[in-house]
């Protein structure tokens, strides 16, 4: 718990043994600051977010560009430090903070904290202990964070549970278990909350489940639709699931989409197929793995698809996050769909219908294909893993990965770390079999000792397809930091070296830089306080919050 040295209030601490779960508050009677909000549909769709940061990527677009300007190029050099958090359950945290008039919502493991936006003070904490007999992704608890709707706080749980708190007192209102851990299910996604329902996703994809996207309504926890990413027997894209294959696919979705209020039309992505590295058992495309789906938020029928890797064999998750903007494109105004995928190519689709637009190489380290036809397809170079060993490049950890990209819509260009690396693969030398409790990788990935990876922060205009700048990290290529970018003319990021920066987002120019001292394995945010703007990170188990003095 931190507190400002300026400021003390009176509180009043409770804690609450109830059903295993432990309930932390503390209500501060001079300004119970949790009490009355309320955030409409209409607060959610709002674009570019201001003051509040009401989603994990700040709001439906996945741009994660914020409207504030006080902190600028000319005074970004200022900043200081204001306050930090400490979690005491995680060494990794993986969450981007939502703030809500001044309350900001953090997720570590399966515990939630309600802070003091402004001096990082503990309101509430809802806390509930690990899961046991965990695999995988999964068994490191990561959480990346809450939504929120009216006065409701939901996240998921390490066992894949939803649960929905009360945001004024931290209190649980109901939990809802979304799948079944013991066939090796997890989660780690933040939720979406879309038109009364929350969206959810699973991670284990490397583990032989099954994925799916389910929707569940906001009020009372009851099951609205659920997609399964792996068509069951007979039904279009079965194809590639032979027998009961299909029911160890993977097409996990464990990174939140995003939303287009205009279309209603939600873009959720799925990633790669189970097992991992052997493809005999799953021949074909493998629908719907590393895929986008634009799904309808009401039913969560499917309305259309576009597939970036089929039949995968590299584990190139699709999760990246799907930007949506509003640009010309070749002279014509476009809505469009953006991604920087895991394969290694920039993806722009049209969003209304799917269309392929063009696919763009980011990365010079790239062997698995020689390029994309003219309908999205992969044009592969024949690269694929072996019994005795081959070297893939992008390497197992992707060109990119689930690390946010950002769209500064004043520069016009889409922000996101990129890494040069390769691996050797391996496949096993026959079908291994599913066994629960086991991952199914099939079977795996080393490094090669004369392969450093390097990670780049790139800016590419969508509308010309190039590359308009590169800042190359000083680092090893191990963090997972991603971007935010601000309308004064900013771009924030977690580099490779430990540190919080800043960049004139139209040409990359260094201006500020924090060791936070701690690998850093988050995106950031921003928001603002009676008119005083915040830039906040995660760092290691940390949560940094920094402003102008």
């Amino acid at each position: 718990m931190h507190r400002a040295p300026h400021r003390t209030r009176a509180r009043l601490l409770s804690r609450v043994l109830f059903g295993g779960t432990i309930l932390i508050a503390i209500w501060s009677f001079s300004k119970p600051m949790a009490v009355g909000i309320d955030v409409t549909p209409e607060q959610l769709k709002a674009q570019p977010p201001g003051e509040n940061w009401l989603s994990y990527n700040g709001d439906f677009s996945g741009r994660r560009y914020s409207g504030l300007s006080q902190i600028t190029p000319e005074n970004v050099s200022r900043l200081r430090a204001q306050w930090v958090f400490h979690s005491e359950n995680s060494e990794r945290l993986e969450v981007t903070p939502v703030v809500v008039d001044g309350v900001m919502l953090v997720t570590s493991a399966n515990d939630a904290h309600a802070l003091d936006a402004r001096t990082g003070r503990t309101i509430w904490h809802h806390s509930m202990a690990k899961t046991e007999g965990l695999i995988d992704d999964a068994s490191s608890h990561h959480n990346r964070g809450v939504a929120i709707w009216h006065s409701r706080v939901y996240m998921n749980t390490d066992n894949a549970h939803l649960l929905c708190l009360d945001l004024r007192s931290g209190h649980l209102i109901w939990d809802v278990p979304y799948a079944d851990w013991n066939k090796n299910y997890g989660a780690t996604s933040a939720p979406l909350a879309v038109n009364g329902k929350i969206i959810v996703g699973t991670s284990g994809g490397d583990d032989g489940v099954r994925g799916f996207v389910a929707a569940y309504d906001a009020g009372t926890g009851k099951l609205s639709w659920r997609f399964w990413t792996i068509p069951s027997p007979g039904e279009s894209g079965s194809e590639s699931w032979p027998g009961d294959s299909y029911l160890h696919g993977g097409g996990t979705t464990w990174m939140p989409g995003t939303y287009d209020p205009d279309t209603n039309t939600l873009f959720w992505t799925t990633s790669n197929p189970s097992p991992d590295f052997e493809g005999s058992n799953r021949p074909g495309d493998d629908l719907y793995t590393d895929c986008v789906l634009a799904l309808d938020p009401e039913t969560g029928k499917l309305k259309w698809h576009f597939q970036f890797t089929p039949h995968d064999l590299f584990d190139y998750d699709a999760t990246e996050t799907p930007v949506l903007l509003d640009a010309s494109y070749k002279g014509s105004p476009r809505k469009l769909l953006v991604q920087a995928n895991r394969n290694g190519f920039v993806y722009t689709l049209d969003r209304t219908t799917g269309e392929f637009l063009s696919a763009v190489r980011f990365v010079e380290k790239l062997n698995w294909a020689v390029g994309i036809d003219n309908q999205g397809k992969p044009i592969r170079s024949g690269v694929k893993p072996t019994p005795e060993g081959t070297q893939v490049c992008p390497g197992f950890a992707g060109a990119t990965n689930w690390f946010s990209p950002s769209y500064n819509q004043s520069t016009r260009l889409l922000y996101f770390m990129a890494l040069e690396h390769c691996q050797t693969y391996f496949s096993a030398a026959e079908p291994e079999p599913f066994r629960e409790g086991e991952t199914f990788y099939s079977t795996g990935v080393k490094g090669i000792p004369s392969e450093n990876g390097r990670k780049v922060l790139l800016a590419y205009d969508v509308a010309s397809g190039k590359i308009t700048w590169r800042y190359p990290q000083t680092g090893n290529g191990h963090s997972s930091g991603g971007t935010m970018t601000t309308a004064s003319g900013l771009l924030f990021f977690g580099d490779d070296a430990q540190s919080f920066e800043a960049l004139n987002a139209m040409d990359g120019k260094p201006l500020w830089h924090f060791n936070t001292g701690q690998n850093i394995t988050a995106s950031p945010m921003t928001y603002a306080i009676d008119g005083k703007q915040f830039v906040s990170i995660a760092a290691g188990s940390d949560i940094f919050s920094f402003a102008l003095p």
